[in-house]
């Protein structure tokens, strides 16, 4: 019942987590992806990637970024 959240940027990976949902800050507004989302590529401003791994909310600023959701994969490229 979760999705892969991998969190890039250029200086790395920031977060490789399995994931019961993920938050984040489109540039129309936050939306929140689950399990099963459908496909979409979209561009993220500033503000807080939020998510949930084993129970525990988590939360990572960023300034911009883009974000691919496919197959129960969420790839985020940003800047941190």
């Amino acid at each position: 019942m979760t999705i892969a959240l991998h969190i890039l940027s250029p200086e790395g990976t920031l977060v490789q987590a399995d994931v019961t949902l993920v938050t984040l800050p489109g540039v129309e507004g936050s939306f929140t992806v689950l399990k099963d989302h459908a496909a979409l590529i979209t561009a993220l401003v500033s503000g807080n990637i939020r998510y949930v791994e084993n129970g525990e909310e988590k939360f990572l600023p960023i300034h911009e970024g883009f974000v691919e959701v496919k197959d129960n994969v969420v790839k985020v490229c940003v800047e941190a």
